[in-house]
């Protein structure tokens, strides 16, 4: 099975929002959450253009319905090039792709960080941790993905996630902390997209929520993963380490966005 490995950057982040195309301008604030949760709806917007290019602008405006449905306070970056919305090539963007923010993803060695004075013991040692926001529509979903080690010295991600608005269902290939289930147990038509295809590796199931506030801790290292949004979307913080490279289960699934057909 061929396997796609990327290393994201800032570059890879701008690719997948096609060049940074203008970014619909929404006021932050609190609505009535009945009607502003029917608008950000995914089938409230068409995702391509007539050609079959992924309109990232289009995407921005779901998520920011979204966002505005969930009285969530929408940060001046959120309307530039730094808020980057993706389809992974595969042209269902309802059902899946994301929207994501890198709050910061840094790399470096201690005894050149910052003002280059630190002298400690681990001042020739590597550091890396990473920041990010995931926004997903609802039923919207992650594409399934693991993070491996790369040649730049940095091992595999290790993540956690909280979500912020709305709830989500965590997939993965292992049953880390126990509350897991079987995704063949759930009824065929709440089953995510891919399952029972021969390149889907997941096997379980857990669900966290807002109100909750309980992280869900990927505790496998390169293990398959991925997280869908219930039916009001959601925002999830991610803490991390440094993110380098990561490899996508479907075989033309690749870190960018459709373009004309």
């Amino acid at each position: 099975m061929k396997k796609v490995k990327q290393n994201i950057t800032r570059r890879d982040a701008i690719k997948c929002s096609l060049g940074g195309a203008a970014i619909a301008m929404v006021t932050p604030g609190c609505g009535n959450t009945s009607e502003t949760t029917t608008a950000a709806t995914p089938e409230k917007f068409k995702f391509y253009k007539p050609d079959g290019a992924f309109d990232p602008e289009a995407a921005r405006k779901a998520y920011f319905a979204m966002m505005k449905s969930f009285g969530y306070p929408i940060p001046d970056n959120l309307k530039t090039e730094e808020f980057w919305v993706c389809d992974f090539l595969q042209r269902e963007y309802d059902k899946l792709g994301m929207g994501g923010v890198f709050w910061i993803n840094a790399k470096g060695t201690y005894g050149t960080s910052g003002a280059g004075a630190y002298s400690g013991d681990f001042k020739d040692d590597s550091y890396g941790y990473l920041g990010h926001e995931i926004y997903l529509l609802p039923g919207q979903m992650l594409p399934e993905h693991r993070h491996i080690g790369g040649p730049e010295g940095f091992g595999p991600k290790m993540e956690a996630w909280q979500v912020r608005y709305g709830t989500v269902e965590y997939f993965g290939e292992y049953q880390g902390e126990g509350t897991e289930t079987l995704i063949s147990d759930m009824p065929e038509q709440d089953r995510p997209w891919g399952f029972g295809q021969d390149w889907f590796k997941s096997k379980y199931v857990t669900r966290r929520t807002a109100q909750s506030g309980k992280l869900y801790v990927l505790e496998d290292p390169e293990s398959w993963h991925f997280q869908r949004a219930g039916a009001e979307g959601a925002i999830v913080t991610e803490y991390a380490t440094y993110h380098n490279h990561v490899e996508f289960s479907k075989p033309d699934m690749e870190f960018a966005s459709s373009e004309a057909s």
